[in-house]
Order: structure tokens, then C-alpha cells, then sequence
């Protein structure tokens, strides 16, 4: 992946900060993706450059993706105010209509999301068509999905076992209780912000990434 740039992507309330990696297409080698990340939460210092973020962005565009990660409305320099998930996730849409206006609509669109921006990525998986979703402990005590909501594509949820933020207990009940529950990959000393083991995380997403990019 070569050096992200910066951008100004248009948003429904008003201009999204966000950062852009486009892969490097050599001879006979086309890019395999498009990778949109999620940060946690606006009102908890969430932001573009959270670690686990970049870890996410490192990732996607080592396997060839192209790379948006972004701020939601009212954070960094992008527009607007916090709109309870609401508004985030129109920006969220309209963060994946820009990357497929400018790289193509037939690239496989992959989803990446940590803690609020895993909510995120769950709930825009469905409406965009998203080919693989990587959740990083999402928020499920205050995630409503319904059945018709859930997300087609292969799906990986991964959750530190001593979370303080994003009960693992909810989670893994959760997952168990979907109609189609998705891959879990539990960390049972890992807490909310994964310090200390993002390599194993990047890796585990690697892996995952590998095994579906192929698969559509």
C-alpha cells in the first residue's frame, strides 16, 4: 500500500476528512478490493487514527484493496455533529458511494470496523452489498439487528476476553443467537484497545481476508 493522502470526500452534512491508500497496480496485477474502515466511538476520542483502525487499514491494503478510513461527522475536520449512529452511518454510505464512483463498482467491497464503527460496518454491510465484514467488539447491547438486516457476506466478529468496554460475554451470546451467526475469534487476555497484540489481530484479519477475497 503506498502512502495515504488526504481527502475531503462530500457527506450529507458537509465534507468528511478522510485518508486514502490507493494500491499500486503493477503489470498484470488489478486491485482486489475496496476497504472502508470504521473508528470507535466520536464522543470517546474515536478517531481516524486509532491503532486498531490502522491496523485494519494495514491489513485490507497489504492484500490489495484500495483504503478509505475516515472521521464520522464531527470529528477532526469533518462536518457536522454526532447524530447517535444515525447520521454516521449515511456518512458511512456515503463514504462507499465516493470509493466506488472513483475505483469502480465492480471491486469487492469489504467492510472494517472497530467497537462504534463495527456497529457501523454491520449495519451498512447489507444496503452496500459488502462482499466480507470484519467486526472488532462491536457494541451489541446497543445493536438492534433484525434478521433481514444481517449481513450475507462472510463475516468475522474478533473480541478481547477482558474487554472493560464491550461486554465479551454479549458478545458471544449475541453471535450465538443470530439466525447465521458469523466466525468468532475470541482473545481471552486481550482488552477493549488491543494493546500489546495488534500484530495477532492484523494477522488474524490477514488470514480472514485471504481465505474469502477469492470466494465471489
Amino acid at each position: 500500500m503506498v502512502a495515504e493522502i488526504q481527502q475531503f470526500i462530500p457527506g450529507p452534512a458537509g465534507p468528511i476528512e478522510a485518508r486514502i491508500g490507493n494500491t499500486i497496480v503493477e503489470a498484470l496485477q488489478a486491485p482486489q478490493a475496496i476497504a472502508v474502515i470504521f473508528h470507535p466511538h466520536p464522543l470517546f476520542q474515536g478517531t481516524l487514527d486509532n491503532k486498531v483502525v490502522f491496523t485494519l487499514t494495514r491489513a485490507a491494503g497489504n492484500l490489495g484493496a484500495h483504503t478509505v478510513r475516515f472521521n464520522f461527522r464531527g470529528v477532526g475536520a469533518s462536518a457536522g455533529r454526532y447524530d447517535e449512529g444515525v447520521g454516521e452511518l449515511d456518512d458511512a454510505l456515503a463514504v462507499i458511494g465516493w470509493a466506488r464512483s472513483n475505483w469502480g463498482k465492480d471491486l469487492a467491497l469489504w467492510l472494517l470496523g472497530f467497537s462504534f464503527g463495527a456497529g457501523i460496518a454491520i449495519r451498512a454491510a447489507r444496503p452496500s452489498s459488502a462482499r466480507i465484514l470484519v467486526s472488532i467488539a462491536p457494541p451489541v447491547e446497543h445493536l438492534a439487528l433484525k434478521d433481514e438486516e444481517r449481513p450475507l457476506c462472510p463475516w468475522l466478529v474478533i473480541q478481547g476476553g477482558k474487554d472493560e468496554v464491550v461486554s465479551p460475554e454479549s458478545v458471544q451470546r449475541w453471535c450465538r443467537n443470530l439466525k447465521h451467526p458469523p466466525e468468532l475469534k475470541l482473545y481471552p487476555e486481550v482488552t477493549h484497545f488491543f494493546h500489546g497484540h495488534l500484530v495477532p489481530l492484523r494477522a488474524t484479519v490477514t488470514d480472514f481476508l485471504s481465505a474469502h477475497q477469492g470466494s465471489f
